[in-house]
């Protein structure tokens, strides 16, 4: 069944700047493991289990420092991380396979599927570094 509701994600930074709206109707979720005050201030809900695993994020961050230190802008040393560690499959196994996600998951697309619009929001400081919320929209969007 196609959701009725949509999904849309941003930074929190481009939320706080007003670089993006919130419609009145969105309900905001953040998507991060450990939410910080700044982002549990402006999200209705935080779904910890939707977040990348921890034992992923510690190697994509030494990497990228590593990246940093090799002369790469903190962009591209992200990105470049990201494709290095293999960030993208690691998380649609979570996806896949955690309980904690599989329910929160269910959550949302019950949200969806009531017509509720949903903003997932992550602590990244730029739109245009790779992230876990482009992954988790697109397989919210998804008819299963």
């Amino acid at each position: 069944m196609a959701p009725d509701g949509s999904v849309r994600d941003t930074t929190l930074t481009a939320l706080r700047h007003g670089l993006v709206h919130r419609s009145a109707d969105e309900f905001v979720v953040g998507v991060v493991c450990h939410p910080p005050s700044a982002l549990r201030a402006v999200v209705d809900e935080c779904e910890p289990a939707l977040a990348p695993p921890a034992e992923v994020l510690e190697t994509f961050e030494r990497r990228c420092e590593a990246f940093k230190r090799g002369g790469l802008c903190d962009e591209g040393a992200h990105n470049a991380a990201w494709e290095d560690v293999g960030v993208d499959d690691r998380y649609r196994d979570l996806l896949e396979t955690d309980p904690g996600a599989s329910d929160a998951l269910d959550r949302l697309r019950d949200r969806l599927e009531a017509g509720q619009s949903l903003l997932l929001v992550g602590d990244e400081p730029s739109e245009n570094r790779r992230s876990h919320r482009t992954i988790l929209r697109e397989r919210l969007e998804r008819v299963e």
